[in-house]
């Protein structure tokens, strides 16, 4: 995991807005999306319905690209069973654009197909586990922090439900989403996304139970508190 330190950064643009400044507290992000070969450790360990296309993964050839077809709750569970959890929005947002409000996590301009993984055609085609790249393929698409991914290969779900509004109202510090709702956000854009869905500040959203060939995920962690040191009484 890699730590992205505690600070303000600039959330949302002209389109996903209103843009606001936001400050998180010290968190842990997985330098990686979760990978087929971890999930499937977690599914032989634990009783849970399989990814959707699961019977199509080659772990030999699919095991270091990214895990697809898990709904939220699926992904929410991994990352209990890691000792993690989900991202927040926000967290998600500040690991892909650092704390200049860049566009990509690697900077502004636009989409370079040698710093990300989409295979936009016009067409949005599967054909297979192929179309995925191996995770941390993108040296120079990492953010400034040095986690991979955060744009293309598979959107990520992330911890909040979705709310159009949500930055309207949102607190400016530690933002955790609205309590309830109807779909989950998930972030990042995937292999088959089209170049302008692949923005680090586009929201997208579905259903926690849908299961989707361009989903995956990754988790975080709360950095522990330090513990207060104990007053002894004076002499």
């Amino acid at each position: 995991m890699v730590l992205v330190i505690a600070g303000e950064f600039t959330m949302g643009d002209r389109v996903f807005g209103p843009v606001h400044k936001v400050y998180l507290d010290a968190f842990y992000m997985d330098q990686y999306e979760v990978r087929t070969s971890l999930y499937a450790m977690f599914l032989k360990m634990n009783k849970r319905e399989k990814p959707y296309n699961w019977q199509f993964v080659d772990m030999q050839a699919d095991g270091d690209r990214p895990v697809i077809g898990v709904d939220w709750y699926d992904a929410e569970a991994y990352c209990r069973w890691a000792g993690k959890r989900l991202p927040t929005e926000a967290e998600w947002e500040k690991a892909a654009r650092w704390t200049d409000g860049r566009t990509y996590p690697w900077g502004n301009g636009r989409l370079d197909k040698t710093k990300a993984s989409y295979n936009w055609d016009g067409k949005r085609r599967w054909e297979g586990y192929r179309i995925l790249s191996v995770a941390g393929s993108y040296e120079t698409g990492k953010s400034p922090y040095g986690i991979y991914d955060l744009a293309g290969n598979v959107w990520e779900w992330v911890a909040d439900w979705y709310d159009r509004d949500a930055y309207k109202n949102s607190p400016t510090r530690n933002p955790q989403g609205p309590s309830a709702g109807e779909f989950k956000v998930f972030r990042g854009g995937s292999a088959l996304s089209h170049p302008a869905d692949i923005t680090a500040a586009l929201r997208n959203r579905g259903s926690p139970t849908g299961r989707a060939i361009t989903i995956g995920f990754r988790c975080a962690q709360s950095v522990p508190k330090p513990s207060p040191t104990p007053v002894r009484p004076a002499r």
